[in-house]
């Protein structure tokens, strides 16, 4: 297995890294930061509906679409990002979602403990302090022949950059979103008072993931693998993959009795769930499902969305679609039960969830 460690990457880059190895079956430990700022949106997520697109765009934040689960997040060179990349056939790759969140959340636990702030894992898949702040989230995804998790050594947090990034149906919203985030999540310059090194940081991470991979081999970028990652990246930002969940009606419909679009929204444990129906008479001619959740594997979304096109808008009936995808996929979603789907669908009432 191999170690690629940086201290920095050209923004972008420090994801696309490690989506490339994946693709190519390339077992990987990677410790990087960006070198410039960006936001990073879930794979199902919608960007024109968790991010201003203008803001960013007056910025400069490139805007980034990974194949991992969770929320909009504003990375930057203060965040030290670990980085696993396993084939799924390596005896060490752990297959239950949240099986693999508690044992490869080990390392960067003691890692955080090392440096003097006692942190433990919380399902679904937050890393938090004896004082219960938050102070790293982490994903996890399948991408080709492996399995990544994902996350980061929070050093330093500009908050403001992103309460603003966000997109809020009203500004008086982004006033209290700030104010929640300084309370519930932390930093290692907050709770310690200094800023550490980077390069001990990264040493210590080594160390901690040696426990469970064993000695690592040194990585390099060779010459075939950067002409992969740049002809991953202008995939990946293209509009047809940035976009490619969200979801239009066609040009010149008209919307009649009998005919509507459904909006419904749900805050699962697992995460927020986006929805969008095209109704014709009782039958779901087009369904979108979008959110900060995580789903193994990915494509399970799009199996989910074909499943339930075209079938009556019924409660029982749509939930045994949804069931008899679980089950031939194979899906999980920590924290998303079926039942979060029939709230988000709007086919039972959803109590503050």
């Amino acid at each position: 297995m191999y170690l690629f460690e940086f201290d920095s990457l050209e923004s972008i880059d420090s994801m696309i890294l490690f989506h490339t190895l994946a693709r190519e079956g390339i077992e990987a430990l990677i410790l990087v930061s960006p070198d410039k700022p960006f936001i990073s949106v879930g794979y199902f997520q919608n960007p024109l509906l968790e991010v201003d697109m203008d803001f960013c765009k007056e910025k400069g934040l490139p805007v980034f679409r990974r194949e991992v689960g969770g929320g909009a997040v504003y990375l930057d060179y203060h965040q030290i990002f670990y980085q696993v990349v396993v084939r799924r056939d390596n005896p060490k790759a752990i297959l239950d979602i949240q099986k693999m969140y508690e044992e490869y959340s080990r390392p960067p636990i003691e890692t955080y403990e090392e440096l003097g702030i006692r942190v433990s894992f919380r399902p679904v898949n937050d890393l938090i302090t004896s004082t219960g702040k938050k102070i790293a989230g982490e994903g996890s995804a399948d991408i080709g022949p492996c399995i990544v998790f994902v996350g980061s050594i929070i050093l330093d947090f500009d908050y403001e950059t992103m309460v603003r990034a966000l997109k809020v149906p009203e500004e008086k919203f982004r006033d209290k979103i700030y104010r929640t985030m300084q309370e519930n999540l932390t930093t290692v310059k907050r709770e310690l008072g200094i800023y550490p090194s980077r390069e001990e940081v990264r040493k210590i991470l080594v160390e901690k993931f040696e426990k469970i991979f064993g000695k690592f081999e040194r990585g390099v970028i060779t010459d075939e693998l950067r002409e992969k990652m740049n002809n991953l990246r202008r995939y990946m930002l293209s509009p047809s993959f940035l976009f490619k969940r969200t979801m239009r009606l066609p040009d010149k419909v008209k919307i009649r009795e009998g005919v509507e679009i459904i909006y419904g929204l749900h805050k699962a444990r697992g995460g927020l769930i986006r929805t969008m129906e095209e109704v014709r008479n009782e039958i779901m001619e087009a369904v979108s499902i979008t959110g900060d959740f995580s789903m193994f594997p990915k494509k399970g979304i799009v199996e989910l969305e074909n499943e339930l096109q075209g079938k009556k808008r019924d409660k029982e009936e749509v939930k045994e679609h949804i069931i008899k995808v679980y089950e031939k996929e194979k899906i999980q979603t920590p924290g998303v039960e079926v039942d979060d789907y029939i709230k988000a669908l709007k086919l039972e009432e959803d109590n503050g969830g």
